[in-house]
């Protein structure tokens, strides 16, 4: 790779060990034009959600990782590190562990659609809580999946 012309595919390589050391899932890296600068934006997310703290950390180790590496070359960029976020589809089975008990709205590859609260999970699918029957649904299944916002929403008692 050019040191003028870096890609987010070796940007992400050169990111994912260092954050996972502290714990951390690299989950994207854009790198697009802001004026005459670049903007690199790197989200992050980990089991129990990310902190100010967390972000604080992470930009510390991305900001090294990518001084010490050479990987953004010689022109001016801004670094932006972020969590998630719930714009984000749910694309990996770590997605939907961390989004437990939260309301998704799933589209299916025939083209069906599916709301329901996330239950059980594991690495092949996730059973959700559609008007109170549970329906076990397959990633593979799946085209996309994307956590709702619910405003005043009461937590359940346990």
């Amino acid at each position: 790779m050019s040191p003028f012309s870096p890609d987010s595919s070796g940007i992400s390589d050169a990111l994912r060990d260092p954050l996972s050391a502290l714990g951390f899932d690299l989950e994207a890296v854009e790198l697009g034009p802001a004026g005459k600068k670049r903007v690199l934006r790197v989200a992050v997310d980990k089991d129990g959600g990310v902190t100010l703290d967390d972000i604080a950390a992470a930009t510390k180790v991305v900001s090294e990782s990518l001084d010490a590496g050479g990987h953004m070359g010689e022109q001016a960029y801004t670094l932006e590190v972020t969590s998630r976020g719930v714009d984000r589809p749910l694309t990996e089975p770590r997605h939907w562990r961390r989004n437990r008990d939260r309301l998704v709205r799933v589209h299916l590859r025939d083209g069906s659609q599916l709301t329901g609260r996330v239950g059980e999970t594991d690495d092949a699918g996730a059973t959700l809580d559609v008007s109170g029957a549970h329906q076990r649904v397959e990633y593979d299944a799946m085209t996309k999946a994307l956590v709702q916002i619910e405003f005043n929403r009461k937590p359940e008692e346990h």
